[in-house]
């Protein structure tokens, strides 16, 4: 799961199909996408990082940390 990005994607009151559309995906290639199914493209990654005006590194886990909880 993509913790960061979940929460601020909450924060921001936006729903996945939202931040879908924003990538000009389907809702159910993010879902896969924001649970760990499958991985961002690092224009996804750019363009979602542009978006809530942080680094990539602050919204996105490395991959070895995706399915770990992490306390919110």
């Amino acid at each position: 799961m993509q913790w960061n990005l979940i929460r601020a994607r909450k924060e921001q009151g936006l729903s996945q199909a939202d931040l879908a559309k924003l990538l000009g995906i389907s809702v159910s290639a993010y879902q896969n996408k924001e649970t760990g199914k499958s991985s961002f493209r690092d224009y996804e990654m750019f363009t979602i990082s542009q978006y809530f005006d942080k680094t990539i590194e602050e919204i996105f886990l490395p991959t070895h940390c995706i399915n770990n909880a992490v306390e919110i």
